[in-house]
């Protein structure tokens, strides 16, 4: 399906911008869709768009020797090709589409000319990469000092509030790869949130029974993320479903 123009904009980074900014960019971009498992992008490869989600999200995946660990979810508060921002042409990360939806589409050699050209959108960017920077010193705090179970119910809330839905696709396979533990280890971590009926998971589908539950689940780096996102660029990560 060929990508179509866009006139209105669905992403907190563009949303913030002055209008004019904001007009002169929404004109460079496609609105494409997100299928689920679409690769956007292989380790090594240059990067040739950015992508500012509007809806579904994309998982951001780095290849550790022979197994892989999940680093990113980006939806609608954010973009994917965040290594052109630090004038690196080239992604160390595979991403790939987690949650259906759409995206705007902007080719990476005008996504640079208008962070050279407009402050105001640079100053976003700036901003965006700092808060990345934090939540991966975050991640890696929790994998060191958190248990599977909680990471497990952390992961999921931020999942959810991408995806806004109570059921969305999961496998197995990719809980592991995001949490970097061996498959037995989430299924211990899911059975658990399944006894005490947070979670039901069946046939690559996870749905959330109770938020609020899993939410106490969770460790704090949960709250932690999207208070980064509230100090740093003024607004959540994402508005968080009502359930």
């Amino acid at each position: 399906m060929a990508p179509t123009r866009i006139s209105t904009p669905g992403n907190r980074l563009l949303d913030a911008l002055p209008n004019i900014d904001q007009r002169r960019v929404l004109a460079q971009c496609d609105e494409v869709g997100l299928s689920f498992s679409r690769v956007l992008s292989d380790p090594g490869t240059t990067l040739e768009h950015v992508y500012f989600p509007l809806s579904g999200f994309i998982s951001a995946i780095m290849p550790i020797g022979d197994t892989s660990l999940e680093v990113g979810l980006i939806g609608s508060e954010g973009m994917f090709g965040m290594p052109l921002a630090l004038c690196v042409k080239v992604s160390p990360m595979r991403a790939v589409v987690q949650g259906e939806g759409s995206a705007l589409r902007m080719r990476a050699s005008s996504f640079c000319r208008e962070l050279a050209r407009s402050g105001a959108l640079r100053r976003e960017i700036d901003r965006y990469v700092f808060v990345r920077l934090n939540q991966l010193a975050q991640m890696a705090g929790c994998m060191r000092f958190h248990v599977i179970e909680a990471r497990l119910a952390r992961w999921l809330l931020m999942t959810q509030d991408r995806a806004r839905a109570e059921t969305f696709h999961m496998t197995q396979e990719f809980l592991a790869l995001m949490l970097g533990v061996r498959r037995v280890g989430v299924t211990k971590a899911a059975r658990s949130l399944q006894e005490r009926k947070l979670i039901r998971y069946t046939r690559g589908k996870l749905t959330v029974l109770d938020r609020h539950g899993l939410k106490a689940a969770s460790c704090r780096c949960y709250d932690e993320d999207r208070r980064s996102y509230r100090r740093i660029l003024g607004y959540s990560s994402v508005t968080p479903v009502r359930l």
